[in-house]
């Protein structure tokens, strides 16, 4: 896609500029100039220049690759110390609803070194192939030989979707692989669908610092990648009773190339880690009013035998620790109860908790986005509302935890309780 000024018509008038939301237009001796660089091809200066049709918008639709040699959906089965990642099986759940609707196969790739025990297991979980590449050179993740395998894979194979869990490992390995071959790759994904007319892949993710959800597409490159951050999708069940194929791959007599060498592990503690894994979440947002008040949230969440949970907020203004964020640019989480106290529910914050299975909301605002995801909306001051939560829940049975907490029935049914003052 390019774009051009048609200097015989230009006059110097300027709406261009002030159209323009990423100010890439100057005007210099009555003739308009864009910054292809700054320019994002929105076509608002094209609109702005109707009356005289000076700005030309080049579209170039050209397809690059032969779609039909491409099947199959794929997905990097990212494993560690013998144990797969969560974020495989929600992976293959999605993966196997996308490939069902191409009528392709559901593949895995699984990497390590003596693993083989695990491509039995991804089988199980839904998918048609497992490609397992052994190798002491890849019994830990490194950058270089796991690109270098799983490129090799997909160049040979040519699935037509590849996915992506977006951990530390996914969002460091996928970049690299979708730039060798030369393809797109849409980060941080919260839906993934398949276009009926297009059969193209429909990429979902949040743009703009969160504030509008975008819908990617790749028409004319393959494969179409994407990374999916974990609790996004519900995990698919294990039946040990399907059967599959696993096409092994020996690599142990092949030198990858390989820049770096792992020196050390380092674990993050329990505490830091838990907030992804927890059954319940209680959250603070900048409706608490100061640092000093989120020692009820703390509280809280110690009653209910819970972890804490923080908006960017609260997050960007020090309050609390990053690693206890939840939202786009934080943590994706998924507990049987998420308990937001004080916080708006901005679409960034929205998209990290809102498939949580039980959402209580308390926030004063009896308008705030967050009560459109919440099962429990309390209106009323954060301040006297958890305070009060926490009297009456020591009360019943101090020593048993948040199972024994009924919050009521199933079901997303809406439930707006005032408080008076």
């Amino acid at each position: 896609m390019s774009i051009r000024i048609i200097e015989q018509r230009c006059t110097g008038c300027k709406l261009c500029v002030r159209a323009c939301p990423f100010g890439a237009i100057t005007v210099t001796r009555k003739l308009a100039r864009i910054d292809v660089a700054k320019c994002n091809f929105c076509g608002a200066c094209i609109d702005a220049c109707k009356k005289f049709n000076a700005i030309e918008l080049i579209r170039e639709n050209t397809q690059t690759v032969d779609k039909s040699k491409y099947k199959g959906v794929w997905v990097f089965a990212e494993q560690k110390e013998g144990k797969v990642a969560n974020v495989t099986f929600e992976l293959l759940g999605q993966g196997r609803k996308l490939a069902d609707k191409l009528a392709e196969p559901l593949c895995a790739m699984l990497l390590g070194n003596q693993v083989g025990e695990l491509a039995r297991e991804l089988i199980y979980f839904g998918a048609d192939k497992v490609y397992l590449a052994e190798s002491a050179q890849l019994n830990v993740f490194i950058e270089d030989t796991f690109t270098e395998v799983i490129t090799g894979l997909i160049r040979e194979h040519k699935p037509n979707i590849v996915l992506f869990g977006a951990t530390t490992i996914g969002r460091s390995l996928a970049p690299r692989v979708a730039s060798r071959l030369e393809t797109g790759l849409t980060a941080d994904c919260t839906g993934l669908e398949i276009d009926p007319q297009t059969r193209d892949l429909l990429q979902t993710r949040p743009a703009f610092g969160g504030n509008l959800m975008a819908t990617i597409v790749c028409p004319n490159h393959r494969p179409q990648m994407a990374s999916v951050r974990p609790k996004v999708f519900k995990p698919v069940q294990r039946d040990g009773l399907r059967m599959g194929r696993i096409i092994k791959f020996d690599y142990k007599h092949h030198t990858l190339t390989q820049r770096a060498q792992l020196l050390a592990v380092v674990k993050e503690s329990a505490k830091t880690t838990g907030i992804a894994d927890a059954e319940v979440i209680v959250a603070g947002g900048l409706g608490l009013g100061k640092a000093e008040n989120f020692i009820i949230v703390e509280r809280l969440a110690d009653t209910l035998g819970g972890a804490v949970g923080a908006s960017r907020g609260v997050v960007d203004a020090g309050w609390f620790p990053y690693t206890h964020q939840v939202g786009q640019t934080g943590k994706t989480v998924c507990p049987k109860l998420y308990i937001a106290c004080g916080i708006s529910g901005a679409i960034q914050h929205l998209v990290g908790m809102q498939s949580s299975e039980i959402i209580v909301a308390i926030n004063k605002d009896p308008k705030a986005p967050i009560f459109s995801v919440a099962d429990y909306c309390i209106v009323g001051d954060v301040l006297e509302v958890v305070p009060a939560l926490i009297k009456e829940i020591e009360k019943m049975q101090p020593r048993k935890r948040a199972e024994h907490v009924v919050l009521g029935g199933g079901g997303k049914s809406e439930h707006k309780l005032a408080l008076s003052s």
